[in-house]
């Protein structure tokens, strides 16, 4: 029993040392100094950063140059009616294009326009570029013993996606 009269489980967390706090604060600090040179050079560039995000999310899908709203709404963490507002900003301006699915008269795919194609390639190269410059800073931590899942991981993770909403 602990001093708070609650019996352990096998679960609980392992305590953290100060080396562990360390690196979760280094990595936090390079997480966050990465997004604020995002949303920096997005802007300067006209973008919001949710645009570059959206343009980046349908260029990198999986074996496809498009994407539903649904999906898209899926990978950017947001609610549909948002993403969709999302792509409305984006097709004004002319970065995303909209096209009825021929498999469901009901859904639409959203793609990349050539205009959208450069822009992203633009930001993408400078994004690249200042992940080169921070080095390792965004490796995630790697703790001394196996994390939860035995494997060495902050997180117990061993890939994969991320878990469901």
């Amino acid at each position: 029993m602990t001093q708070t009269g609650r019996v352990p489980r096998q679960d609980d967390p392992k305590p953290l040392t100060k080396q562990d706090f360390e690196a979760l604060a280094r990595f936090r600090f390079g997480i966050r100094r990465y997004l604020r040179f995002s949303e920096v050079i997005v802007r300067r560039h006209g973008l919001t950063p949710q645009q570059y995000q959206l343009l980046l999310a349908l260029k990198g899908f999986p074996a496809r140059d498009w994407a539903s709203v649904g999906e898209l709404a899926d990978r950017l963490q947001l609610r549909h009616h948002s993403t969709v507002e999302l792509v409305n900003r984006a097709q004004t301006q002319e970065l995303v294009q909209r096209t009825p699915d021929p498999e469901d008269a009901r859904a639409v795919r959203v793609g990349l326009t050539a205009h959208g194609e450069q822009v992203l390639g633009r930001l993408s190269a400078l994004h690249r570029d200042e992940l080169d410059r921070m080095g390792g800073v965004l490796a995630p931590p790697v703790w001394e013993g196996p994390g939860p899942a035995g494997n060495g991981r902050a997180d117990g993770v061993s890939g994969g996606s991320a878990p469901g909403r």
